[in-house]
Formats: C-alpha cells, sequence, structure tokens
C-alpha cells in the first residue's frame, strides 16, 4: 500500500500506476465543477486500465432534519451556503478533550457523476453504507437504527 498526500487538484503524475484509488471526504474540498473536474481526472491518470476508484463522502441528499449523530461521533448540520457544486456543510467530530469541526460542500449526485465521466471513470455506482458484523455484535442492531435510517455517508464506486 501506499499513500500520497497532497493536494489531488495538483497530484503530479506518479512513478507508477496503481489498481485502487481511495478518496475519502476528498472531492467534497473542490471550490468548483473544474476543480472536482481536475481532481478526477489526476485520480484517473494514477490509476492502472480497469483500476477502480472509491469515494467516501456526504451522502448527497443527506436529511439535515433527521435524529442526532452525536453517538456516532460527529454532526452535520448545514450551513445555509449554496456553492457551484452542492451546499456547504458544518461536519464537527466530537473529539476529546476538543472537537474538530470543518466546513466542506456536500456535491449534488450528478456533478459527482458528471465530474467522473468527463475525466474517463465508467461504471459509476452507488453503493450505501452499511455496519459491518462486528459492528452489529459489538453495539447492537437498535443503535445503529439512526444512522441506518438516514445515512449520512455514502460510497461512490467507478473504473478507470
Amino acid at each position: 500500500m501506499r499513500y500520497e498526500v497532497g493536494d489531488v487538484a495538483e497530484l503530479p503524475p506518479l512513478d507508477r500506476r496503481f489498481d485502487i484509488a481511495l478518496g475519502v471526504q476528498c472531492l467534497n474540498y473542490a471550490a468548483d465543477i473544474p476543480e472536482m473536474e481536475r481532481m478526477c481526472r489526476n485520480i484517473h491518470r494514477s490509476l492502472l486500465p480497469g483500476g477502480e476508484f472509491f469515494v467516501l463522502g456526504q451522502k448527497p441528499d443527506y436529511g439535515f432534519d433527521c435524529a442526532s449523530l452525536d453517538k456516532y461521533g460527529f454532526r452535520c448540520e448545514p450551513t445555509g451556503e449554496e456553492t457551484e457544486t452542492g451546499p456547504r456543510v458544518r461536519v464537527t467530530a466530537l473529539l476529546d478533550p476538543q472537537p474538530i469541526t470543518i466546513v466542506t460542500t456536500a456535491p449534488r449526485r450528478e456533478v459527482y457523476e458528471v465530474c467522473l465521466r468527463a475525466a474517463g471513470f465508467s461504471a459509476v455506482e452507488w453503493v450505501p453504507l452499511q455496519v459491518s458484523e462486528a459492528g452489529i455484535r459489538e453495539y447492537g442492531e437498535d443503535f445503529w437504527a439512526d444512522l441506518l435510517a438516514n445515512p449520512p455517508l455514502e460510497m461512490l464506486r467507478c473504473r478507470a
């Protein structure tokens, strides 16, 4: 496994190509559609043909009027602002001793899909959030009910 740290919009060509790329809360930081397309093109260029790109981010149509996510360790709130890619969101990780808050964007589904396809990705598929069997064994099904009723995250899988 190899990790690269940096601005995906400015990612230089790497010395080799990879089978899999993972972007966790990554594309949602694009300032606009051209920047998101550039990010997607850079990732596509870094994958072998047939390689997969997994994107984990805020669910585009997340319902902010649902039960609190505090028991899962974070909070998501709309800021009321809208950008070219989607609504702005304040996400707080409820860490001890002090929470950490970031403001990001929750891109709309069509923005993700258009940018990924423009970069050359195919087989774009939305994968719903699931809780592992280990998580259910440890905390019980009732603990996860609010999260599964209104999942805050969703994964996108696509192929180079």
